[in-house]
């Protein structure tokens, strides 16, 4: 159990009182539990009463978010102050989305002025009057960016495909592997393909490289350099930069420090989104995300979406000892959700330090993880089961399809609801004695299949429903992540908003490159990376 004063010993002794019962005890108990462990925003409801929690545990852990100043802490983001201590920056990722938030004037201006000629070029796109080069409209756009600048566009574009405005095609390439630019470049036409290079600092290794190679394969297949400023895009903070790689000023979307890459898709960094959905569909997309903020920064704690989310983590987190966190979409709409929150929060809370700088001695940060559909039911739904890991799970289901066949939808639903009510439920061995028996076993055989099929059950889920996917609700659901992340935070008393921990290994890999390239560098690495590096000679 952790010592911090943060966490409290009146909430560990509410999770020793109520292990001792199982969930399903706690629905017997009281008729009306899921009507009162369950709240909404709009139509998006989360069920959470599938958890080891009573009214006694939860109001125990709102106390501990209004001991940590939850609240202050809310309007502390929203009014604008330098949250993100490390980096003197405020952190204003919401106002983006057309809240009223106390801003400058300039600021108001240049986050509307983005948003117009963002949704401009995707009005022209839609009418089919953005042009390459020779004059063909555009009809594939390719995003290149990485980590923020990839994950969350990739993933809204892949989930709202329902609603693209045209028949544009949208490619995202990331790693700086050269198959991915390679084999994504196989399949573009450069007098009809659109490059979008995303890149806060326009420095970003891996963007760089993408974005040089696909400008030498559109000279090399086009010879015009004066086609450029009709083929490429840049969304940065760096301007000079982008216009030195050959971007023309007009081509360029600014952005903002005060926008972290994995909260930056509201930003120019979505313009592959606004180009792909069109101007009506973005504008609900990001309505929904300002839905969920104001449900965040208006309902009180006990009903309030993110923080009983952020609770229940905390919950499981640091007095259940959960060392991982499984998140599974009954949408495959949402194959990409995983890996984006992956990002968002374990780029956000994987700290180990306080904000002040002192070293935490409790938990932060769960390992996330997850899959689609039923066929995490085919892959590791069985350690969720019978294994020895106590993983809490987060279900995403929709009602109806966006592309519906026949009855499929609803043998999808019941089988989310199935899995969640397996994981509480479990099999006794008991009944699996008896159902062995009937079925002609002999006791001694009973009693050993019993062991092999016994599921425990009591084990935590949340669901989170919606009646349908829609760019609305998918701007409600990462907002309600964002804000369920930074609440964690302020409890763990974390910064979410900086990643210092991902910088050593960048700098690393440009003294390693140098000795790639120059044999006699790698003298100095450890003896380790230097034999990896003689095998890298050797085979180069």
């Amino acid at each position: 159990m952790p010592n911090s004063p943060f966490l409290s010993e009146g909430i560990l002794s509410h999770q020793q009182r109520i292990t001792r019962q199982p969930i399903t005890a706690l629905f017997e108990a009281n008729p009306n539990r899921f009507a009162e462990f369950s709240t909404r925003c709009g139509e998006l409801l989360l069920d959470y009463s599938k958890n080891h929690i009573d009214e006694a545990a939860l109001a125990e852990l709102i106390g501990l978010a209004e001991q940590c100043r939850l609240t202050d802490k809310i309007n502390a983001m929203f009014s604008g102050q330098p949250i993100n201590n490390t980096e003197q920056r405020a952190v204003l990722h919401t106002a983006l989305r057309n809240g009223g938030y106390h801003l400058d004037a300039d600021t108001a201006d240049n986050i509307n002025q983005t948003r117009e000629r963002m949704l401009l070029l995707a009005d022209k796109l839609q009418a089919t009057e953005l042009l390459g080069c020779t004059g063909k409209p555009i009809d594939t756009v390719v995003n290149i960016g990485v980590g923020g600048s990839d994950l969350g566009p990739a993933m809204a574009v892949d989930a709202l495909k329902k609603y693209y405005a045209g028949h544009t095609r949208f490619l995202f390439v990331s790693n700086i592997d050269p198959v991915h630019i390679s084999r994504t470049l196989e399949h573009c036409n450069p007098e009809t393909t659109l490059f979008v290079v995303c890149s806060k600092t326009f420095t970003t290794l891996e963007t760089l490289a993408n974005a040089n190679a696909a400008r030498h394969w559109f000279l090399e297949k086009t010879g015009r350099h004066d086609a450029i400023k009709h083929h490429f895009l840049a969304v940065s903070t760096n301007l000079e930069a982008a216009a030195e790689f050959g971007i023309p000023q007009e081509n360029i979307f600014p952005m903002w420090d005060w926008v972290g890459g994995r909260y930056s898709l509201w930003s120019a960094i979505g313009l592959s989104i606004a180009l792909a959905i069109g101007r009506d569909h973005f504008e609900s997309f990001l309505a929904g995300a300002r839905a969920m903020d104001e449900h965040f920064n208006s309902m009180p704690l006990r009903q309030n979406m993110p923080v009983i989310l952020a609770l229940l983590g905390i919950w499981h987190t640091d007095y259940f000892a959960a060392q991982s966190q499984a998140l599974i979409c009954y949408d495959q709409n949402l194959a990409l959700f995983p890996a984006y929150l992956q990002q968002l929060d374990m780029e956000s809370n994987g700290k180990s330090v306080t904000r002040d700088g002192d070293t935490v001695d409790y938990p932060t940060g769960a390992i996330l993880w997850g899959g689609v559909g039923t066929n995490t039911q085919h892959s590791f739904h069985q350690l969720l089961h019978q294994g020895t890991h106590f993983i809490p799970v987060d279900f995403i289901v929709g009602v109806q399809s966006t592309d519906p066949v026949a009855d499929q939808q609803t043998s999808l639903y019941s089988n989310c609801l199935a899995q969640s009510q397996a994981l509480m439920m479990g099999r006794t061995l008991a009944d699996l004695e008896a159902e062995m028996l009937a079925q002609g076993k002999t006791a001694a055989e009973a009693r050993f299949l019993a062991k092999h099929r016994f599921v425990p059950g009591n084990r935590p889920s949340n669901t989170l429903v919606y009646p349908l996917l829609t760019p609305y609700v998918l701007g409600q659901l990462i907002a309600l992540y964002e804000h369920k992340i930074f609440t964690q935070s302020v409890v763990w008393d974390i910064n979410a908003f900086d990643q210092w921990g991902v910088e050593l290994g960048k700098q690393l890999s440009k003294k390693i490159t140098a000795s790639l390239k120059e044999p006699g560098k790698a003298a100095t690495e450890d003896g380790s990376t230097k034999g990896l590096i003689d095998y890298f000679q050797k085979y180069r």
